[in-house]
């Protein structure tokens, strides 16, 4: 049910709720109508964590997801993909003035996808991490078990480091993987490149050849289709 201001009266029930348990522990962040998003500070992520479990007015026992975020480009656009024109979309790339700084504060962050099955509900919990010299906040696996292979995937990707994490070593990437590939400064055509040795009967690892460059769309300025030669008589296609 959606009120006179548009506003979704289940999710502003629960945000109530959350006000009145977590008060100044959780800040309330732009979200979809129907949707619910809370952020909070790293130093305070686990005691949020449990009471947003066992609450009895929350409830929501059930970890969906952890992924990791980085903010590095956030905000910045290169295309001008916005409105169209009848010449179309950008064509070319818009360089911005500086590139992004990567030590910048806030950089990564950590985001949990949380469900109460008991009340139908769901909730998006979000934590920057303090340093992004070295990304950590502190393992919620204990309040939730799911999150196990979660942490592991986000700090496989993004190089965030969950501390208190049992077993906290890559999951997707192989052992020798340098970097994190979801980072954004990580490169689009990665380092190194893998190729069967047939000499040495095994996988070999070389430097990348691929040359890093920018694509641009290509416009079709002229489309056989329109032949009039291909045309009917009748003047349908």
């Amino acid at each position: 049910m959606t009120g006179t201001d548009g506003k979704s009266e289940p999710v502003e029930a629960l945000a109530g709720k959350v006000d009145a348990l977590l008060g100044a522990s959780v800040r309330r962040i732009p979200a979809l109508a129907r949707e619910l998003a809370y952020e909070t500070d790293a130093a305070s992520l686990l005691s949020v964590c449990h009471t947003l479990r066992d609450a009895q007015e929350l409830r929501f026992q059930l970890l969906m997801d952890v992924a990791g975020v980085d903010y590095l480009h956030y905000g910045r656009d290169d295309w001008q993909t916005d409105s169209a024109t009848r010449s179309g979309f950008s064509r070319a790339r818009l360089l911005q003035e500086a590139p992004p700084d990567p030590g910048a504060p806030g950089r990564f962050a950590v985001v949990y996808q949380l469900l109460s099955i008991a009340n139908n509900q769901r909730l998006r919990l979000r934590v920057k991490c303090p340093d992004t010299g070295e990304p950590a906040v502190d393992s919620v696996i204990d309040v939730w078990a799911s999150a196990n292979w979660f942490e592991r995937e986000a700090f496989d990707l993004f190089g965030i480091i969950f501390r208190g994490h049992p077993d906290l070593r890559r999951l997707l990437t192989d052992y020798g993987f340098i970097g994190h590939p979801f980072r954004k400064d990580f490169p689009l055509t990665g380092n190194v490149e893998v190729q069967y040795d047939p000499d040495r009967q095994r996988v070999v690892y070389r430097p990348v050849s691929i040359v890093p460059r920018v694509l641009v769309p290509k416009v079709i300025r002229h489309d056989h289709r329109y032949e009039p030669a291909l045309r009917d008589p009748q003047g349908t296609r």
